[in-house]
């Protein structure tokens, strides 16, 4: 065994899931206007893009505090993972999640910001929340092998996928259990520069944590998910692909709060609220 090699991936290892050596992006709106902004020392960088799309910084600068943070992701298609952590279930769904990842979209219309709220619709229940990463497309993909999915993902956020238990149990398809306006909060800021195959997730329920796991538990990682829906349908840069939560979830009331952290990225909290 080569001792420099070994100390030098260890040290590799270290440093890449350190936030300190992370690039951070926002969305944000100022004065009515939505914008990119590259986040250094709570200082907000205006960019002239996404910075999936190589958007440079134009000159203009803010303070994080000053910016009202939007979803930090413009996706035209939003994908799911379904029973992708295996302590993960729901009762009625007893097929096998090893055998092909538990695909599904919802409309785009559907993701809120971090300091938004969730929305309860007046005829909803069984609202519960869902601890998950997100990563974010940075090129177009298309029958893309495993082997080079990586080069395709720009970065990860957090995500929380709001899911009505009872319409998902009795609904045909989840599009309005999973998809419907303001169920899915994304953020706060997109990170790069991480391994997404290794980070803790902690999902925290009016402050007491209820869910918890690393990502190297994902039955399919981002990388094959990359692959695998790229063999079915064309990502473009910008796109959003969600990991699947784990463990078991709960029912949120109106003015619950829930907080989920992925380590080196950081925490979204968002309250529900009911529809009026």
């Amino acid at each position: 065994m080569n001792i420099k090699t070994t100390v030098a991936g260890v040290i590799a290892a270290l440093l890449i899931n350190n936030a300190a050596f992370a690039e951070r992006y926002v969305r944000y709106e100022e004065h009515g206007t939505v914008s990119w902004g590259e986040l250094v020392d709570g200082v907000v960088y205006q960019l002239s893009s996404a910075p999936y799309h190589g958007g440079k910084r134009t000159g203009h600068t803010l303070n994080e505090t000053d910016a009202k943070l939007k979803a930090p992701v413009d996706p035209n298609q939003s994908f799911m993972t379904a029973f992708n952590y295996r302590d993960h279930k729901l009762p009625g769904y007893e097929q096998d999640p090893t055998k092909r990842p538990g695909l599904f979209t919802v409309p785009v219309s559907s993701i809120v910001g971090p300091e938004d709220d969730l929305v309860r619709p007046a005829e909803a229940k069984n609202f519960h929340y869902e601890a998950e990463m997100v990563i974010v497309v940075g090129k177009r993909a298309e029958n893309v092998s495993l082997e080079d999915s990586s080069d395709y993902i720009f970065g990860i956020t957090i995500g929380n996928d709001g899911s009505e238990r009872d319409w998902q149990a009795s609904d045909i398809q989840w599009l309005r259990a999973k998809g419907s306006k303001n169920f899915n909060a994304v953020g706060p800021h997109l990170v790069t520069g991480l391994d997404y195959t290794d980070l803790d997730i902690e999902g925290r329920h009016n402050g007491v944590k209820s869910q918890g796991a690393n990502s190297s538990g994902m039955i399919f990682d981002f990388n094959y998910m990359v692959h695998y829906i790229s063999k079915y349908f064309v990502l473009e840069p910008g796109d959003v692909i969600w990991s699947g939560t784990m463990g078991d979830t709960g029912s949120m009331k109106p003015g619950d709060t829930y907080a989920i952290t992925v380590e080196g990225v950081g925490t979204l909290e968002n309250k529900l609220v009911q529809e009026k």
